[in-house]
Parts: structure tokens; C-alpha cells; sequence
């Protein structure tokens, strides 16, 4: 897990060396520049993980010099298909993933990313050719950006590096677009800088005589499968499946930990890992029993007690990190900096979690993140009232589990019958329907797509075009920031395909979202978790930050001149009294808290990022 740039032609190293440095968090361990026969530069910033020695060190050269790779990253099954090179005849210098993809290229060409189970950005340069291969993951875990400039290409893991290279640094043309739909503009090519290009995910790239041709490699609709019948089969096939997800990443030369929030996700997890130590297997490091908890104290977020839970039944002990945004906010300005982006809640909490991880001594987490988007939404589980409009039973089952999950959680949610919910969501879904504006995906002509069930359709949108993407790219840069690597056993593209290729009453109903997953890790957690229906999220408790420890902060913010006369903040006078309105508590609603933080977050990003005062010289 490290952090990379390049440029084609060639940059000076002493200004490619202060470009490069704006990523030394992503990898504070070691760095790398080489030019290569006068033609590109490329850089490395080095978070050492698998092979700590300096074998690992990149940029990385085949045995020929022909070959030469930057690599931001991991490949779990790197074992495997090293094992796959050996017997090809390749030799190795180094217990790296990275040499075994690079060889891997070399072997396979494009194909060999179809080999990876892991998640990466990285770059390839052909010396021979004289051509550039580019490539990230599936999902978009691990972030990829580029530029032109003058016709050099410049290409970095975040847009700070590229910086530099701008004749300006300025909000892109499509920023007001982006903040507005926060959940989407991720799985675009739009970036918040003008000037800069998102790299898609699931993409490759060839760069040749200045030219950048980009195509796709994965879909996940042509990898659908065939599914066992019994329900009890497909408990066995998942619980097989993420096991072995958990395992392949544990491999690991430093400590790993997890951060746990006590919720379902995060807790398989934390329970699988514990039952696979109990094994003799080689996974690398073992030194794994670190689980991290946030901890809200008072507040409606606060899940610490069911984290403890899980905790005591596996017999390991757990950090506690009482989230003090005091202890924090004054470095508000360097988070929105290093963070880049948009979001609709404060990052505090999550970086405040990573930094007590890295400050315990561990670089690597296993965490719980994807589930949520595989198997029940964020409020789609209605939609599979579409699917199941023609069965009483089927309806009612939909009915329950949906208001079983609901619960106050500080919206102040008043009770609604059930044939108020469902009477709403007809008339609603048939008005989109009528319109032509229901299920808008990319791959709504694939006939996969339209193989899957409504609920199912939903799922694949959030998964792969909105709120999944923007999460991964938060927890990114929430990680890093700290130099943390985050693994995700449930982003495990073969449980992807697989739980995308299930019907929807596989994945929730009985009155439990996530049922497979439940009865799949049943075993091995505790049952208070396991069958705990209140969700919760991990998230900020902003209005509560709002009227108490942050009250005079953010007042001062909403009226001073700065952001009443940011061209960024749309009704800036509204969000004014928004905030007021909660800080004299006229308001309570998470809703509204969320609504201020975001208009207040663009002032913030304009502060840290447009007005920074940089030295490039």
C-alpha cells in the first residue's frame, strides 16, 4: 500500500521529488525516482507491508531492466500465482506481491489482471515499446487520477501530486455539479480540480505516442454464476467463500487489527479471523488480535457495548477511542487537504480511529465495509416490493425486516403502518416507471442487468456506480492519511459476483437483513450480534457536536465573511440559519445536521485547498 506518480516525457527529479512528497503519508516507510532512459519519470512512496526489506523497494525492475512498475496496492493471491510463474520458469528476487505482478504482466500482458484477487493502481512502463500500461482494480479501492499538461501526462494516487504540474489550481467547471450529487460524480471521470481526471476503476489504459486509450476489463454481469438451489448450499458456499476472503488477507509481514464497530459487517470479520487463527496455517504475521473501537459516549452512535461483546467471545481485548472532536478540529484544515474531497458528514471520527491504529503499531486493518451494499442498501430493501407485489406472504416478509431495521436513531422517526409504506412505494415506483427514470445504471442494456430482480438491480447500482465507490475513496483517505491499509474480505470479487448472482429473498427476509451472512457466521459470533436487527452506521454525531463541544465553532464559521462570500456555498444565509436553528436546538434532526455540514464542507474545501498558499518553485 503506497502511493505513486509518473510523468511522460520526463520531469526534473528535484521538482519531481517535491510533488511526490505531498503523498508521504500514503507512504511514510521509503521512496523512489528513476528516470528511465530520458523518456518518464516515475515515483514511489512506500508503505512497507509484504517483504520489508529493501527488495521491496520500488520503482521495481524486471531481470532484463525491459520492465519497470510502480505499484499501489496489495495482491492477496500473489502466493498462488507465484507459484503459477515459478513452474513457467520466472525467477524472483524478493517476497514482494509487486514482483510477482509485474511478472505477471509480462507473462500475461492485459489478462493478468484477471488473475488478481486484491485491490491496486498501478503503472508499467514497456522500455522496449516504449509504451505505458495503466490499470486499477475492479471496485475502486485503491484511487488512480491523471492530467495533461503541455502533453505531458502526469498520473498520481491523489490530485495534490499533480498540483504542481497545474498552471492554476481552481474548482473544476462541474463542481457545482459534484457537490450536489455527492454520491455520484465518484464513478465518473470528473474530478473537483480543474484539469484532472478521475482514471476509472475496473479500466485499463495504454498510453503510446501520446496518446491515452482507456478500456474496461471487468463487469461483473458477465461473471454472474450459476447458484446452488438450497438455500442451506448457498449459506456453505458463502461461508467458504469469505473464510478463504479473510484468510488470503491476513498475509502480512506487520501487524494487522480490525476496526471494530460492533455492527454485523465489521464483527464477521473480527469473528473470522478468530476462528481461522485457531489453525496452523501460515498467514503470514499472526500477531493479529487488535480490535479498534469508536466510541460515541452518550450519544445514539455509540455501539462500543456490542463491540465488547464480540471482544470477550473471541478472548481478545479491545482499544477504545473516545471520539473528543476538540482534540482534533484544529487540524480541520489539513484533513480537508490531504482529503480532497466532498462528504456529507465530518471525518473526524474515522480518522481519529485510523490514527489510534497506527499509533498501537498496526498497518494493516481487515474491516467490514461492502456488506452493507451486497446484501441490503440503505432504505432499497423496499424495492423488493416490486419483486414480491404478487405474494401477500412474500410482502408482508418485506414489510417486517424493512421497519424491524428502522428505529429512532436520533431522526425523531414517527410510526408508519405498514400499508402506508407499501401504498407509498407502489404509487412512487409506478410514477418512475411511467417517467422512464427508475434503475438508471451504466449497464441497464446488459442482459445480465436485466436478468436481476429489482432489488437486486438497486443493490448493483450502489455497489458499483454511487454510495459504495464514495465510501471506498473515503475510508482511502481516511486510512492513509495515517498510513493504515485497509482490507475488505466482502469486496472479495468472487463474494461479489456470487451474492450478485442471488435472488433477493437470499439475502434478507424472516425479519433479518443480511441473512446469508447471519446464518453463514453464525457459529462463530456472539448471538446479541449476530441477530441484533437496530442498525446503526458508523458516522458523526454532529448535531450533538453542534450544540455542545463545536456550538461557538461552528457559529463563528456561519457568520463570518468569508463563508457568507464563498462562491462555492450556494444559500450560504440559509445554511446560516440551519445551523442556528440547531445550535438553539429548534432542530434536532440528523437530516438537517448532515444538510449545514455539507454546505459548510464546500467553504472548508475552498479554505484548504483553493486559497492554500503553495510553493512549487
Amino acid at each position: 500500500m503506497c502511493a505513486i506518480l509518473g510523468t511522460i516525457p520526463k520531469t526534473d527529479e528535484t521538482f519531481f521529488k517535491k510533488a511526490l512528497d505531498t503523498l508521504s503519508h500514503r507512504g511514510p516507510d521509503d521512496y523512489g525516482i528513476n528516470t528511465i532512459n530520458g523518456e518518464i519519470t516515475l515515483g514511489h512512496r512506500r508503505l512497507s507491508i509484504v517483504d520489508l526489506s529493501h527488495n521491496g523497494h520500488q520503482p521495481m525492475f524486471n531481470e532484463s531492466k525491459r520492465y519497470s512498475i510502480v505499484f499501489n496496492g496489495e495482491i492477496y493471491n500473489f502466493l498462488e500465482i507465484k507459484n503459477e510463474l515459478l513452474k513457467k520458469g520466472y525467477k524472483f528476487f524478493s517476497n514482494s506481491d509487486t514482483e510477482v505482478l509485474l511478472n505477471a504482466y509480462i507473462e500475461w500482458g492485459e489478462k493478468s489482471v484477471l488473475k488478481f484477487n486484491g485491490m491496486w493502481a498501478f503503472a508499467i512502463w514497456d522500455s522496449l515499446k516504449k509504451e505505458l500500461f495503466l490499470s486499477r482494480d475492479r471496485f475502486g479501492k485503491k484511487p488512480l487520477f491523471y492530467a495533461f499538461v503541455d502533453e505531458k501526462l502526469i498520473f498520481a494516487s491523489e490530485m495534490k501530486a499533480i498540483y504542481p504540474f497545474l498552471k492554476e489550481v481552481k474548482p473544476s467547471k462541474d463542481f457545482h455539479w459534484m457537490k450536489n450529487n455527492i454520491f455520484l460524480y465518484e464513478s465518473t471521470d470528473k474530478c473537483l480540480i480543474e484539469g484532472i481526471k478521475r482514471f476509472p476503476y475496473g479500466h485499463n489504459g495504454v498510453f503510446k505516442d501520446g496518446k491515452l486509450k482507456i478500456s474496461r476489463y471487468w463487469n461483473t454481469l458477465d461473471h454472474l454464476e450459476k447458484i446452488p438451489s438450497s438455500y442451506d448450499d448457498q449459506v456453505e458456499k458463502f461461508r467458504e467463500l469469505f473464510l478463504d476472503a479473510c484468510k488470503i488477507r491476513m498475509r502480512s509481514d506487520v501487524s494487522i487489527g480490525t476496526a471494530l464497530s460492533g455492527g454485523l459487517d465489521s464483527s464477521a470479520t473480527m469473528s473470522a479471523m478468530a476462528h481461522l487463527s485457531k489453525g496452523h496455517i501460515d498467514y503470514g504475521k499472526k500477531d493479529w488480535q487488535h480490535a479498534f473501537v469508536a466510541s460515541f459516549p452518550n450519544t445514539f452512535l455509540d455501539e462500543s457495548h456490542y463491540a465488547k461483546m464480540v471482544t470477550d467471545h473471541i478472548g481478545i481485548e479491545a482499544t477504545f477511542v473516545k471520539i473528543d472532536p476538540l482534540k482534533q478540529w484544529d487540524k480541520l484544515d489539513e484533513y480537508f487537504y490531504i482529503f480532497e474531497e466532498l462528504y456529507i458528514t465530518s471525518p473526524i471520527p474515522m480518522l481519529m480511529t485510523y490514527e489510534a491504529v497506527k499509533k498501537h503499531g498496526i498497518t494493516v486493518t481487515l474491516d467490514g465495509h461492502g456488506a452493507d451494499e451486497l446484501f441490503s442498501g440503505y432504505g432499497h430493501m423496499l424495492e423488493a416490493l416490486w419483486d414480491s407485489k404478487f405474494s401477500l406472504k412474500s410482502t408482508m416478509d418485506v414489510l417486517n425486516t424493512y421497519q424491524g431495521t428502522l428505529g429512532d436513531v436520533g431522526a425523531h422517526r414517527k410510526s408508519t403502518s405498514n400499508s402506508e409504506i407499501y401504498l407509498k412505494y407502489m404509487v412512487r415506483k409506478c410514477i418512475n416507471k411511467l417517467m422512464k427514470r427508475d434503475i438508471i445504471s451504466k449497464d441497464s442494456d446488459h442482459n445480465n442487468f436485466k436478468k436481476l430482480d429489482n432489488f437486486s438491480q438497486h443493490l448493483y447500482v450502489i455497489f458499483h456506480e454511487t454510495i459504495l465507490p464514495t465510501l471506498l475513496r473515503n475510508y482511502d483517505r481516511y486510512s492513509m492519511m495515517n498510513g493504515v491499509e485497509i482490507r475488505m474480505p466482502f469486496m472479495d470479487h468472487r463474494i461479489v459476483t456470487f451474492v450478485n448472482s442471488l435472488p433477493y429473498n437470499s439475502k434478507f427476509g424472516g425479519g433479518y437483513t443480511k441473512k446469508l451472512l447471519r446464518d453463514a457466521m453464525d457459529p462463530y459470533m456472539p448471538k446479541e450480534v449476530t441477530w441484533r436487527k437496530s442498525k446503526i452506521g458508523f458516522n458523526s454525531p454532529i448535531v450533538d457536536w453542534m450544540q455542545n463541544d463545536l456550538k461557538e465553532w461552528f457559529a463563528d464559521v456561519v457568520h463570518s465573511k468569508d463563508f457568507l462570500d464563498s462562491s462555492l456555498v450556494d444559500n450560504a444565509k440559509e445554511t446560516q440559519q440551519l445551523v442556528l436553528n440547531i445550535i438553539d436546538r429548534k432542530s434536532n434532526l440528523f437530516s438537517d445536521g448532515e444538510k449545514a455540514w455539507s454546505s459548510i464542507s464546500q467553504y472548508l474545501w475552498e479554505k484548504s485547498i483553493i486559497k492554500r498558499k503553495y510553493d512549487f518553485a
